[in-house]
């Protein structure tokens, strides 16, 4: 064990992932990876294409069983949860391919996940009694502020399918806000942008860390944003993690430089 993973792990980390493994048969798609990501800490998740960072998404919000290992939330163990059951517990993801419902509008959109947490019963909310009434009107605008955060309170009302693709990754992020998470996982939240938006949507986890107090893990391969946002960095090359760090640490590691870059 380094000294870095010694101090994190003397400091009550948020998630540990303990010694993961999936197979889809012969192919181990996910190799032995073990890192933890302590609380607040916006923590990166890179590697080639193939490497395994979405499955490892998987594994951790439920999606599927790891083969081996352990994940621990918050000291409680995770490993064999539903994905509602670990999202219960304050976990909320996007995904690499959107699933917004796009003949609804942005609006409903983010309203829809804020549903979860919504304290009438589905009688008072059919007969239109006020108490559920008066929490609908609250989600909405709880939504409309989530909208704001992200740059797209003026749409509000356009449905979701009518947006560029940059700004669905972002609506996307509001609408997994919307969830109330403790922890927030981004599976490539920069595809399709230009770099003008890159550099706000950087801004904006950063906003998003510090105003919800957030612990977010990110994937994404646009590396120049991870080095400027993470304050940490895993790196998985083939299933394997191959460094772990600070992104000036990662960035010069000859592991990573070779999995990038080849061996020249």
């Amino acid at each position: 064990m380094t000294n870095e993973q010694q101090v994190y792990q003397d400091s009550k980390p948020v998630l540990e992932v303990r010694g993961i493994t999936r197979r889809f048969g012969g192919l181990v798609a996910v190799n032995q990876v073990s890192f933890i990501v302590q609380k607040n800490e916006i923590f990166g998740l890179i590697g080639p294409n193939g490497a395994g960072k979405t499955t490892l998404f998987n594994l951790i919000t439920g999606l599927m069983q790891p083969s081996e290992g352990q994940l621990v939330y918050e000291a409680s163990e995770i490993t064999k949860l539903r994905p509602h059951q670990i999202a219960a517990k304050g976990i909320a993801r996007t995904f690499q391919n959107l699933r917004l419902f796009g003949n609804l509008s942005a609006l409903e959109n983010v309203a829809i996940a804020h549903h979860i947490h919504n304290k009438t019963s589905f009688i008072q909310g059919v007969l239109g009694l006020p108490p559920a009434a008066q929490e609908e009107q609250k989600t909405y605008i709880q939504a409309l502020e989530l909208l704001e955060l992200v740059g797209l309170a003026e749409r509000a009302e356009e449905k979701a399918c009518n947006f560029a693709y940059g700004d669905q990754r972002r609506l996307e992020i509001a609408r997994a806000l919307a969830l109330k998470p403790k922890m927030l996982l981004l599976d490539e939240p920069a595809a399709g942008m230009n770099p003008n938006e890159k550099g706000a949507l950087s801004e904006l986890i950063r906003q998003i860390r510090n105003s919800f107090n957030l612990t977010v893990l990110l994937i994404e391969h646009h590396v120049p944003l991870v080095m400027g946002l993470c304050d940490r960095i895993a790196v998985l090359d083939f299933g394997q993690l191959i460094a772990l760090g600070e992104p000036e640490k990662v960035k010069n590691d000859p592991a990573v430089i070779e999995a990038y870059l080849g061996d020249e």
